[in-house]
């Protein structure tokens, strides 16, 4: 009897000693659902009030939030564009409910009806949103701290998978990101690689890149190339179509790169664009105009050396605050219009959709700072077509239908934004890496406290698959 005490006694020792670890760091889980429909809310925002700290919902409504102990009683806020907003006290909050939100809109006549001059049209409104752009935008140096999740795979599995903690230092909106936009890698918490790419054809684009020879890949041999040279250019590959700085220093990053030449949402906007008034809606309790991006007189092109990224059709959403012109979020995609995109697309890509991207922001001391950015584009990674006897029909088939063709996914899920200059300056002196591709050792105390993406469902267990083949890959 007396053991069976102990035991008992034992067990209540360790409850409260987990429950005082637990106290330390509060883990908030839970799912985020639309009240009336009953359907998962994808990319709601879930936040402390008055601080940086925060993430989204996946596609299946659920998230995962850390809050220090110092934050333990400040409010919970959910939050979705066009739905009701949930705040509560972490004290009272309980985690074995679900959070259900309501849809809510509102009037768009209302809003129109002002005494003072507005634009009532898509195209005024977004282009007062870019007049308002050095308002809204930070007009000075800042850092934050975020997650990367970097994914590579084709119509059935993952073939690629980096999960990295970065940092990002950024000047401000008045100077030019090319000069001033710096990235580090702090920390890796995942990768896995296990591609099968044509490394011959990525060796040709290399050398036809880097030096006045221009070859094609049938003249080239396997064993007449070192190893290191396909690597180098694996490498080389892998940083131009997917580094970091292509998100922010390129044209794809509209707001922030509105001042470049020949920029997506620069003076020329309306000649590549429309911007149609689709409503009004509810975020946060303000009013937000939600906007149809739809295709204009031209083409819209990127300009991306080496590689032809023109002939598009842009579409998609913008979201902009009623208030003050701020720019919310941006849903935008590219979609191959001219013949020879088409032509192309189909062929290397078997789609017409070049680029897909989803950018969002949040409001931090009156200013609109990245908040979650989204990035997929398909990739030219494997462009043989494999048949004619070399596999059978059912192998053929799979092989052409699944496997051939490749994309690449690109998730940034900033949880903190620094302002200090001192703390900045402290950053800056030390020795910055971009490279998410290097490998660095795994800090499982770092990542115990640190706020990622959650993933969905249906990625968890394709990461699971990965790790299981990537493990017997190393044996």
């Amino acid at each position: 009897m007396l053991q069976v005490h102990y035991k008992k006694y034992l067990a209540l020792i360790l409850l409260c000693f987990c429950t005082s670890l637990a106290f330390a760091q509060m883990v908030l889980k839970n799912k985020v659902t639309d009240f009336s429909k009953g359907i998962p809310i994808e990319s709601a925002s879930v936040y402390i009030k008055n601080t940086t700290i925060g993430t989204i919902t996946n596609s299946d409504g659920k998230f995962v939030l850390q809050v220090p102990k110092e934050n333990m009683k400040d409010t919970l806020v959910v939050s979705s564009i066009g739905y009701s907003t949930l705040k509560t006290p972490l004290e009272e909050y309980d985690g074995s409910l679900e959070i259900y939100l309501d849809e809510e809109v509102a009037s768009l006549e209302e809003v129109l009806i002002v005494g003072e001059p507005r634009p009532k049209t898509g195209n005024g409104i977004m282009v007062r949103a870019l007049e308002r752009l050095p308002r809204n935008l930070p007009d000075s140096s800042y850092m934050q701290k975020g997650f990367l999740r970097h994914k590579e795979r084709n119509k059935i599995e993952f073939k690629w998978l980096i999960e990295s903690a970065i940092t990002v230092y950024d000047s401000g909106f008045a100077s030019a990101s090319k000069d001033h936009l710096k990235i580090n890698v702090d920390q890796v918490r995942k990768s896995y690689d296990l591609r099968n790419i044509d490394s011959l054809f990525t060796y040709r684009s290399y050398l036809n890149q880097n030096s006045y020879r221009k070859l094609k890949s049938k003249n080239l041999k396997r064993d007449t190339i070192k190893t290191a040279s396909l690597v180098k250019a694996i490498k080389w590959n892998d940083k131009r179509v997917n580094g970091l700085q292509n998100i922010f220093q390129g044209k794809l990053n509209m707001l922030r790169n509105a001042n470049n030449a020949k920029a997506l949402f620069g003076d020329g906007i309306l000649e590549t664009h429309q911007f149609e008034l689709d409503t009004v809606l509810v975020d946060n309790e303000r009013k937000i105009y939600k906007i149809k991006i739809t295709k204009s007189a031209e083409f819209v092109g990127l300009g991306t050396k080496g590689i032809y990224n023109e002939g598009f059709e842009a579409n998609g959403w913008v979201y902009i605050y009623w208030d003050n012109y701020a720019i919310k979020k941006i849903e935008y995609e590219l979609v191959a219009a001219s013949k020879q995109q088409k032509i192309r697309s189909k062929r290397l890509f078997d789609t017409q959709v070049n680029h897909k991207l989803v950018i969002t922001y949040k409001e931090y001391k009156d200013k609109m700072y990245p908040n979650y950015i989204y990035y997929e584009t398909p990739k030219l990674v494997n462009v043989a077509y494999r048949g004619k006897g070399r596999l059978d029909e059912e192998e053929e088939a799979r092989y052409n239908r699944e496997e051939r063709y490749y994309y690449t996914v690109q998730e940034i899920l900033f949880s903190e934004i620094i302002l200090d200059k001192e703390e900045i300056k402290t950053e800056l002196q030390g020795e910055w890496d971009e490279d998410i591709f290097s490998p660095k050792p795994y800090n499982k105390e770092f990542w115990d406290t640190y706020n990622i993406l959650l993933e969905s469902e249906e990625d968890q267990k394709l990461i699971q698959d990965l790790t299981r083949r990537a493990s017997l890959f190393k044996e």
